[in-house]
């Protein structure tokens, strides 16, 4: 497991699909905000938990077709498939590793970009605490959208419809921590609800994952 997540770390870094375009197009998204809406300072304290966790989803729709096209494309997965280790396992890794190189970089650079949209000293932190809360069920969820798609010649726009609509309760919830917590309000209803979300998508999306794999190497 460990040399396929280090596989799947390079991976994704010398294919382009890396932290760095996340990040890009997470300050790009941070940056255009003020110039849209306007430079008012209560306004943008207002809005910058939400618009940083819409920042952070999308950012993370960016790779997700990386995560098994390469595979497919030089046989690796098929291989992978009559490895010992699990497809279950093997769904969990290529999660994680998309967390670790797209998920992870976000969250340490949310309270950083929150800078530039005014955001509360009170908020800071839950925005970090919501981030990382949320963006492993966004790699899970994205993972298996992946799965449903591979194979498909530009299935970046499908992959984009079919997870989108999973992310839904992710950025409510995730959303209403950073909130309530620049606002000073109690979060304790939300961020259980999130990593509600989070430990259930985790614990059975790798096995429908595995799944429609099996299905689509038939």
């Amino acid at each position: 497991m460990i040399a396929l997540l280090t596989r799947d770390l390079r991976l994704a870094v010398r294919a382009g699909g890396g932290f760095g375009l996340g990040l890009a197009f997470f300050l790009i998204v941070t940056v255009l905000v003020p110039f849209g809406v306007g430079p008012e300072t209560g306004l943008l304290a207002r809005i910058a938990p939400g618009v940083l966790w819409i920042g952070a989803l999308l950012a993370c729709l960016l790779s997700l077709d990386r995560i098994f096209a390469l595979d497919w494309e030089d046989g690796s997965l098929d291989l992978l498939a009559t490895a010992p280790l699990p497809m279950e396992g093997i769904v969990s890794v290529k999660a994680l590793a998309h967390w670790l190189t797209t998920g992870l970089p976000l969250v340490l650079a949310a309270p950083v970009l929150g800078v530039l949209l005014s955001l509360p000293l009170e908020g800071y932190f839950w925005v970090l605490v919501s981030l990382a809360a949320g963006t492993p069920a966004l790699s899970v969820i994205g993972t298996f959208g992946a799965a449903l798609t591979v194979g498909l010649k530009r299935g970046g726009l499908l992959l984009s419809l079919l997870v989108l609509p999973l992310y839904v309760p992710t950025l409510i919830f995730g959303a209403e921590v950073a909130r309530r917590g620049a606002e000073g309000l109690a979060v304790q209803t939300p961020l259980l609800m999130l990593a509600g979300i989070s430990a259930g998508v985790i614990a059975l999306l790798p096995f429908a994952s595995a799944a429609v794999l099996r299905i689509n190497l038939r």
